[in-house]
């Protein structure tokens, strides 16, 4: 197959609601003799308190160290025996999870993930060994001028807003979660409702319904809680500015950008290519052209959109010689004016257009890519045959929407600025 019908689409996803509230999606590519999953439940930071913050985090990394039928080593052994892998990671909104396996063993990696999210066991001296590694990286974080820069930048975007908050919480606040503390939102919040399965490989979709149904679909969790609403994020009225001072630096970290948009917002395509001319096309876009190459003042330069379920940041980085970072400052500012008053020339939109349309296939070459692909369109509700739509809804921004998204996002007169370094 070629063309826009060798993505995927409404003819050959098949897309399942489990009678508990589990959604799967599936698509049989027989080109592989393996598989790949996918998924997320709806159990994130948000449910974390500002004292017990990485709480969600902790809880979803603990999974896999151990159920009540299996010890940790025995399930590694168990993934490791087949060549298979299996894991679990934890955002603010939801907690994902993805693995891989030949097809054959698909049923044992579906047994694997169902224990893992029902029946964990969360034994004490593995939470004390996790505990550790936790605060070992939040130690190192501490230390990244990129990292703490990036921090900061969201404190300033958000102020008392839930996405302000580290998802991985803070020293003292993983220190403060007790076993029982982890066990107690595992009761809670993990249940089937708003379960996303996303299965994708050399497998019938009926194989995939019968596998998921055997080890999930008896999954009830009356108590399981809805997420919790998000609340407003203020615009900001002016500039702020804020430096976090770590000595010993090299390096000074520079994040500068505003409040962006959602990920279903009507602006999201023009922004998005908007954002690829401005930072990331070619050499890093106009930012790295005008900051790194033409004036040799970073290491490196670019910019970079975020939306998901509530509003990202659309932000520029740079990380800079001490010495350099007023003049990096002023580029930056400079060249992000010069966008909103003059916009993007057609040749510099339909070089961004082609790559958007060229990159589109190469991320869904395996398996494990359309699986993703698969829950964006889920998670967003944009549709089974989005990526079907997807080159003409990319053709159809114009030169002119850009620059109204640009003028309606980006004020150079209202940036958050947080620099980190000596």
């Amino acid at each position: 197959m070629n063309g826009s019908h060798s993505l995927p689409g409404s003819d050959d996803i098949t897309r399942f609601v489990l009678p508990n509230g589990i959604t799967l999606l599936s698509r049989s590519n027989f080109n592989s003799p393996s598989v790949s999953l996918s998924g997320y439940i709806p159990a994130g930071s948000l449910f974390d308190s500002d004292e017990k913050l990485g709480l969600a985090d902790f809880a979803t990394i603990a999974l896999m160290r151990g159920t009540h039928t299996r010890s940790f080593e025995k399930i590694y052994d168990s993934l490791e025996s087949v060549g298979a892998t299996l894991g679990f990671s934890a955002g603010t909104h939801t907690s994902g999870f993805s693995g891989r396996a030949l097809v054959e063993d698909l049923p044992l990696l579906c047994d694997l993930l169902a224990d893992s999210l029902r029946n964990p066991a969360y034994p004490a001296d593995e939470i004390e060994r996790l505990r550790t590694q936790l605060l070992t990286g939040l130690a190192i974080r501490a230390q990244d001028t990129g990292d703490s820069a990036a921090m900061a930048f969201d404190k300033i975007v958000f102020g008392d807003h839930p996405y302000a908050r580290p998802d991985d919480g803070y020293p003292e606040t993983v220190r403060a979660i007790t076993r029982d503390d982890i066990a107690a939102y595992h009761q809670r919040c993990f249940g089937p409702h708003g379960l996303t399965i996303s299965i994708v490989g050399a497998v019938e979709p009926a194989f995939v319904l019968d596998q998921i149904s055997r080890v999930l679909g008896d999954w009830q969790n009356p108590s399981q809680p809805p997420l919790p609403a998000l609340p407003e994020v203020r615009p900001m009225t002016e500039s702020v500015k804020e430096h976090i001072s770590l000595s010993g630096k090299s390096q000074t970290d520079i994040v500068v950008g505003v409040l962006g948009l959602t990920r279903r917002s009507p602006d999201y395509m023009a922004a998005s290519l908007g954002n690829s001319i401005l930072g990331q096309f070619g050499m890093m876009g106009r930012i790295g052209d005008v900051v790194r190459e033409q004036s040799g003042l970073a290491y490196y330069a670019s910019s970079n959109l975020s939306a998901g379920v509530g509003p990202g940041t659309w932000e520029v980085s740079a990380g800079v010689n001490p010495a350099n970072v007023e003049k990096a400052l002023e580029l930056i500012v400079a060249e992000i004016r010069l966008f909103i008053e003059q916009g993007v020339s057609p040749e510099e939109l339909q070089d961004s257009q082609d790559n958007f349309v060229g990159r589109l296939p190469l991320t869904m070459e395996s398996n494990a890519g359309v699986a993703n692909s698969l829950l964006n369109i889920e998670r967003h509700e944009l549709g089974l045959d989005y990526y079907r739509h997807y080159e003409e809804l990319v053709r159809a921004v114009t030169s002119e929407m850009v620059l109204e998204t640009a003028r309606k996002y980006l004020n150079p007169d209202r940036l958050a600025i947080a620099t980190c370094g000596p």
